[in-house]
């Protein structure tokens, strides 16, 4: 297998730092479905696309991996140790106590809130002039968390500190990522010491938010319920650290993942007109406005819509690239998988992938029609794949169809964009995305 020096990937630090996957692409091409790049003298980390490897430790051998210390460590310091940053026994106790806060019966009963939150932020835009979507769709998607979480509508302010604290610590995090020889002056310069009493004053604002709702004696129903009601196994409920931890992750991921998605969806559709007439030929068909429709029956008809969101997801898979330590020695095929090994699996890579999709670069959302998509099952991993699954993988979906059924229902979309440049940070965004909004 191909060893990529450590010579070459400093060669490379500027484009690495800015956006790896050229790099990346171009030694997949190189050297085939998986190499070794060499980050330290001690440090060699495994690069794969292939989907049997993908498969066997996310699925199969699922229990013989665990997270990277790029998650459990460096992201952890930054957003706690929810389920998204933990990892063994810690994980899964927590991965059962949320769970159930995203069953579809609960979900259902979010709905309302959920559409009531994506109108209000679509109110926003100007019909006719360009605009960037994505902060407009960062803003929306970070208004449905809040308000499915807590219900209220007195939060704004101190979620838009939330959320510029959030972001500003993701910078930071990419920094010390993808230039670790750089982190001791990191630290010496006082910078990760900034960010983490950014991280601290990010909790205290959902401690106080915590704290308004057990002094007010209410029950909403909402998303934060549920987690105050979780109970470990003797009974106790959640210590405020945890829970903490638990909500602040499904901001972050509940958010940006769903607004980077959303931002990709309807700049693909602003490039393929005929795919946006057959969306609002679609979503005419559903009255969501009618106060006796069933909004999730709604949303379950709107088959062509959620086939639009799954393939922009294909193209621009928010989680382009997912970790893996190896916790004891393993073998797939002919590659030896010791342990300690860091296997950096490329779904970016995987999802334009010539050897398993026809017309690879293609968007075209008939490729997920009915059961075709059980074809691509083994080399399709939208919300990843296994027991660590995204936990609000159907929250995400169901959101989006009903933000991209309200604004195909209002306008069509045009743009003079020819392709969206990339900004691969913890999730892959775009770096702007401006659209028209053509009033129908």
């Amino acid at each position: 297998m191909k060893l990529v020096s450590r010579f070459q990937v400093l060669k490379n630090a500027g484009r690495i730092l800015k956006n790896p996957l050229p790099f990346y692409h171009e030694n997949f091409e190189a050297y085939g479905d998986c190499f070794k790049v060499q980050l330290s003298s001690k440090e060699i980390v495994l690069f794969t696309r292939s989907p049997g490897l993908i498969k066997h430790i996310l699925q199969k051998q699922h229990r013989k991996y665990e997270k990277s210390s790029l998650q459990t460590v460096d992201l952890a310091k930054y957003v706690g140790h929810g389920i998204l940053t933990s990892s063994g026994e810690h994980w899964r106790t927590h991965r059962r106590m949320v769970q159930p806060a995203f069953h579809k019966k609960k979900l259902h009963n979010l709905m309302g809130v959920m559409r009531e939150a994506i109108l209000l932020e679509l109110e926003r835009i100007e019909p006719g002039m360009e605009q960037d979507v994505f902060p407009l769709m960062g803003d929306l998607a970070f208004q449905v968390v809040a308000k499915s979480l807590f219900s209220s509508s007195d939060i704004r302010e101190r979620m838009s500190r939330l959320q510029h604290i959030t972001e500003a610590n993701q910078r930071m995090l990419i920094k010390e990522m993808r230039q670790p020889y750089l982190k001791w002056w990191y630290r010496l310069s006082g910078k990760i010491d900034k960010h983490l009493k950014m991280a601290g004053e990010g909790k205290r604002l959902l401690l106080d938010i915590v704290e308004e709702r057990r002094r007010s004696g209410l029950e909403k129903d909402d998303l934060l319920d549920m987690l105050l009601r979780a109970r470990y196994d003797d009974g106790t409920p959640m210590p405020d650290g945890q829970l903490l931890d638990e909500v602040l992750i499904l901001f972050i991921a509940g958010h940006e993942t769903t607004a980077n998605a959303l931002s990709f969806t309807l700049f693909l559709l602003a490039k393929n007109p005929a795919m946006q007439d057959q969306v609002y030929e679609e979503v005419s068909k559903v009255d969501f406005e009618d106060g006796n429709v069933d909004l999730m029956q709604g949303v379950m008809q709107l088959q062509f819509v959620k086939q639009c969101i799954e393939e922009a997801l294909r193209l621009y898979p928010p989680a382009y690239v997912i970790d893996r330590v190896a916790t004891e020695d393993d073998m797939f095929e002919d590659i030896e998988l010791p342990k300690g090994t860091m296997v950096l699996m490329s779904i970016y890579e995987l999802h334009r992938y010539g050897h398993f999709w026809n017309r690879p670069l293609e968007y075209d959302p008939n490729r997920f029609k009915g059961t075709d998509k059980k074809d691509y099952g083994d080399h399709y991993y939208p919300f990843g794949a296994g027991p660590r699954m995204c936990v609000g993988n159907n929250f995400a979906m169901y959101e989006m169809i009903l933000t991209v059924a309200a604004i195909l229902k209002k306008y069509s979309l045009r743009s003079d964009l020819k392709t969206v440049e990339l900004n691969p940070l913890i999730s892959l965004k775009p770096k702007e995305v401006p659209l028209k909004f053509v009033p129908r």
